[in-house]
């Protein structure tokens, strides 16, 4: 899965959707747009197990998007096991601006809002404005689902917090944009393909690593990298399912030059029990 195949490309393979976590109109088709232009097909899915398991089957989908990461919330550790166990591999990735927005029906003024549905995550990043009025919150399960029920109902007493494109999308009118309390909230997708592409200008490298738990042992990895002149823009532990309480790690590497992250797989093949390529690609941009 590519961008020249998403604009067009051959086979039957460009005619399928990109599974999503989530509705039409989420943050997760916002980032499937991003990256592979306006015209993507998506296939909504009510889990990030059902994402992957989608973008797994070649009869369903031609890849999948999925959160990794929020700037405020942190790491989503589930999503990294998905990750790990799958053949899927990281082709790409996308830094979101998240920015909530309070919608209504276009003839619905502020006065008359009595309801704010949102999912639970949504209504929390917007208290700070929400505690201005006496609104009841009413927690959804998505916030895009939620502004797609606003619509349907056609309510005059409620209102919805999602996305810009939910808003477009259903044809509602954004009341009061922005109403976030933390104006810079990104989260980290990535794009998940079943057969693994090193772009022209690759910079970073996903990869999942055991050592043998030796004293330094880590720390020996982390020298080697250092060693090849890469960046270790993130490592995250986990535990090993069935250790005690034995951890592997998630390793997000930024580099200069393929023939970098080459030698160092080279080196850590002697330096780790278990190692793993999930992706080479590009760094994402932060993007609105």
């Amino acid at each position: 899965m590519n961008k020249a195949h998403a604009s067009g490309g051959r086979g039957r393979e460009t005619s399928l959707p990109v599974a999503i976590q989530g509705y039409e109109g989420s943050f997760h088709q916002v980032a499937a747009r991003s990256f592979l232009g306006k015209k993507v097909e998506i296939l909504p899915c009510a889990t990030f197990s059902e994402v992957i398991k989608s973008a797994s089957d070649p009869a369903l989908t031609k890849g999948g998007i999925m959160a990794i990461e929020n700037s405020l919330a942190g790491s989503i550790m589930p999503n990294y096991n998905l990750l790990q166990k799958s053949n899927l591999s990281v082709i790409g990735e996308v830094y979101l601006q998240i920015d909530q927005h309070l919608m209504v029906n276009p003839d619905v003024e502020l006065d008359q809002i009595r309801e704010v549905h949102s999912h639970p995550m949504a209504l929390q990043q917007c208290l700070g404005y929400l505690n201005q009025y006496p609104w009841k919150l009413i927690e959804s399960e998505d916030t895009a689902l939620s502004a797609k029920q606003l619509m349907l109902k056609k309510s005059k007493h409620t209102a919805a917090i999602a996305g810009k494109l939910a808003a477009e999308l259903f044809g509602l009118k954004i009341i009061t944009p922005n109403i976030h309390d933390v104006k810079h909230n990104y989260t980290r997708f990535l794009v998940l393909s079943r057969t693994p592409e090193v772009v022209d200008g690759a910079n970073k490298a996903s990869l999942n690593f055991h050592t043998d738990h030796a004293k330094g042992r880590l720390a020996e990895v982390l020298t080697l990298i250092a060693g090849e002149d890469i960046n270790l823009s993130k490592l995250q532990s986990f535990p090993i399912a069935g250790s005690q309480f034995k951890y592997g790690f998630h390793a997000d590497l930024e580099f200069d030059h393929i023939e970098q992250f080459n030698n160092l797989l080279k080196k850590l093949d002697k330096s780790t029990e278990y190692l793993k390529v999930l992706g080479i690609y590009k760094k994402g941009k932060y993007k609105k």
